[in-house]
């Protein structure tokens, strides 16, 4: 994502919670438009120093709430503590995000878009989902209340929903898994997805990219699904039973 608006030609902020995932950055050939910022994407203070930094350089034009994690927890086996803090570690960076995105939109009186990255599990839940896939479908809410009350002002507010991405973290988890177990998940993957695989990361990008551009500038409130056509099957393999 950061990749794709540095070669559009943007100025991006980065926050990532891990040092070390900024440490690319001073290597790229784009460095001088990239601002890593070390910090919890659910901290306020970490959001509006990275709303900071960018009016320090540019108009801000653009907010990107990407950030996740998915634990299997089931009501059954977790207290409901345990299940509002895993629902509050993934709803939470979109709100404190869409919150810094608009007020500093509003404060510029200029336009801006946002765009929530939500997941298919918004809509097409597997058991022990619950936690993550509630506060995916929160997010998939808030973008159309956001886009509702800020559309007149010029904010757009839009989601992606992806499939399974062929992220690092995807790699890693196939190479430790043995050459046959991995050509399993290979093939189970790809029964999941009509197109018959996993998504690259940068087709992902290339649809916030889009929402975020002024070629969808009509675009708001909508949810736009980047899943390989997993939503659109009648049963998922995935699922399996609640025993």
């Amino acid at each position: 994502m950061v990749e794709r608006l540095v070669a559009a030609g943007g100025t991006v902020v980065a926050v990532e919670r891990d040092p070390a995932g900024l440490a690319w950055m001073k290597d790229h050939p784009g460095a001088a438009r990239l601002i890593g910022l070390a910090g919890d994407a659910t901290d306020d203070r970490v959001a509006e120093q990275a709303a900071d930094a960018a009016e320090a350089t540019a108009p801000l034009v653009g907010w990107v709430n990407n950030a996740a994690i998915f634990r299997d927890a089931s009501v059954h086996s977790s207290s409901a503590r345990e299940i509002r803090a895993l629902i509050a570690l993934n709803l939470d960076v979109a709100v404190v995000g869409c919150t810094t995105a608009v007020r500093r939109f509003l404060a510029a009186g200029s336009p801006g878009a946002i765009v929530n990255v939500s997941s298919h599990q918004a809509r097409q839940a597997v058991p022990g989902s619950m936690p993550y896939a509630t506060a995916k479908a929160a997010i998939e809410g808030m973008t159309r209340a956001l886009a509702v009350e800020y559309g007149p002002r010029g904010i757009r507010v839009n989601a992606v929903a992806p499939g399974s991405v062929r992220t690092e973290r995807y790699i890693d988890y196939l190479a430790a898994q043995g050459p046959e177990a991995a050509a399993r998940i290979k093939e189970r993957m790809s029964a999941l997805h009509p197109l018959g695989r996993v998504a690259d990361a940068h087709e992902i990008a290339s649809a916030i990219t889009f929402l975020l551009s002024p070629e969808a500038g009509f675009i708001t409130g909508a949810t736009i699904p980047v899943d390989g056509g997993r939503t659109v099957l009648a049963h998922d393999p995935e699922a399996r039973s609640n025993t």
